[in-house]
């Protein structure tokens, strides 16, 4: 005879699985402030040298959230994030951000190179896990290109292109803006990163995609002025990083991996694919956007950064097919498969943020 007796969960059993996710989160928050002002520290290598045990906390929950991360079958969230913050805090001091000269004391410490190419390392295995890399390297990549970017260009609608179509708030939309605007406030500066060298139709391409991402060197006309008057419309903050905290990890491993391949030119191939998808696919994201705020009846000041975006790259995601990224494979016909492993890592990569963004949204609302 079946029983009726129903078990209820270990009240005191939650309560030690709550304390203890609540003890790793605080751990990693720790972690993060000690991290901090080991930043802030001048001449950090030497003082590290001479007082090692000074950095020994961090780098024991570092290596703790390595393993919980991606030395797991169910990876952590809480460790994804704090690798990825830590990641990209190290990354952005290739860039400069017009505040105090200080800050890059230590942009060339070593110590820092230790612990990004720790992170990097194992998290770049994990993403490399999840691509068929052989079944890349037997296509035809001129078509498999080609038809990609036909594909990416206006792909049917998903559950979460419908939510914000139809569904988000006034409120969600700024939720949206705020997230947003971490890669939209400094959008392009990356791109810098690979433009040196000798001059060819691919390079002069490139900086074509630049000039117009920076308004042709008019500041009133660059992408990251039309987004800061979207956030202004809504009495946001309009300073780059303003809202660093909401960002999802996903989204913090997407302009990491754009730190990554940018950096290394090695991996040029890969960035050239990767910002081919990037460029075709945004303006089926943008449209989905430009039809919320038409949806929420928002002034145009409040969305004309998705308006801007869609004319431009459908033209620059042109660009990228025609003239750079078919022109490379032909280049590079040995290691032309490199460019659709750029290709399907930022889609992959772009998805990925595209619903922890829509979660973030709902949670929001």
């Amino acid at each position: 005879m079946q029983s009726n007796l129903v078990i209820f969960p270990n009240a005191e059993a939650a309560k030690n699985s709550t304390q203890t996710e609540e003890r790793t989160i605080t751990k990693y928050e720790r972690a993060e402030e000690q991290f901090l002002e080991l930043l802030a520290i001048e001449d950090l290598d030497n003082k590290l040298d001479a007082n090692p045990v000074r950095g020994s906390e961090f780098e024991q929950t570092l290596s703790m959230a390595i393993g919980a991360a991606y030395g797991n079958d169910r990876s952590d969230e809480q460790a994804h994030r704090f690798l990825q913050r830590i990641l990209y805090r190290i990354n952005r001091l290739k860039l400069f951000w017009y505040d105090d000269l200080q800050n890059y004391t230590n942009e060339r410490s070593l110590y820092l190179y230790s612990c990004r190419d720790q992170i990097e390392t194992a998290w770049q295995q994990w993403e490399l896990a999840q691509i068929d890399v052989a079944a890349l390297q037997q296509l035809d990549v001129k078509h498999a290109l080609i038809e990609r970017a036909s594909a990416d260009l206006n792909p049917p609608l998903s559950e979460s292109s419908r939510y914000i179509r139809e569904e988000m708030t006034e409120a969600g939309y700024r939720h949206l803006l705020a997230i947003g605007s971490f890669d939209g406030l400094v959008e392009g500066s990356r791109l810098c990163y690979v433009l040196g060298g000798a001059a060819n139709e691919v390079q002069c391409t490139l900086v074509r995609v630049l000039i117009e991402e920076y308004g042709n060197g008019r500041l009133s006309r660059k992408h990251s002025t039309f987004f800061a008057q979207m956030l202004a419309e809504f009495g946001m903050n309009t300073e780059p990083e303003g809202y660093f905290d909401l960002v999802p990890w996903q989204v913090l491993a997407a302009a990491n991996h754009n730190f990554l391949t940018t950096d290394r030119k090695r991996y040029f191939l890969r960035y050239s694919g990767a910002l081919t998808y990037f460029e075709v696919a945004g303006p089926a994201a943008y449209k989905n956007y430009l039809a919320a705020a038409q949806r929420l009846e928002l002034s145009e000041a409040a969305m004309g950064y998705w308006e801007l975006h869609i004319r431009e790259d459908e033209r620059h995601g042109r660009w990228m097919l025609d003239d750079v990224v078919l022109s490379l494979a032909e280049r590079y016909p040995n290691d032309a498969w490199e460019l659709l492993l750029g290709y399907d890592q930022e889609k992959l990569m772009g998805d990925r943020a595209a619903d922890a963004v829509v979660r973030s949204i709902r949670e929001a609302e």
